[in-house]
């Protein structure tokens, strides 16, 4: 994941996941909308962040819930450096 302040005052989600993570097209279609969801129930902690999820090999091997707590520990984590933009 990549994040950058932005002026806005609230955050954007961008997501990037190639062929050479998941080959097919159900895989990467799944591991964008559990990115979009985790974003949706984690924006109001982030403020004025741009946030790119970079979609990882051996990710769509792993179950939703794990990919949604790896998620967490990155929006939790990403809350806290930007509590006092």
């Amino acid at each position: 994941m990549l994040t950058r302040p932005n002026e806005l005052g609230y955050p954007r989600l961008g997501l990037a996941v190639s062929r050479k993570v998941a080959k097919s097209a159900v895989a990467r279609n799944r591991l964008k909308r559990i990115g979009r969801e985790s974003f949706r129930r984690h924006q109001r902690d982030l403020g004025g962040l741009d946030c790119v999820l970079l979609g990882r090999s051996g990710a769509s091997e792993q179950d939703n819930a794990v990919l949604f707590a790896s998620l967490e520990r990155h929006w939790r984590r990403f809350a806290q450096l930007c509590a006092p933009c």
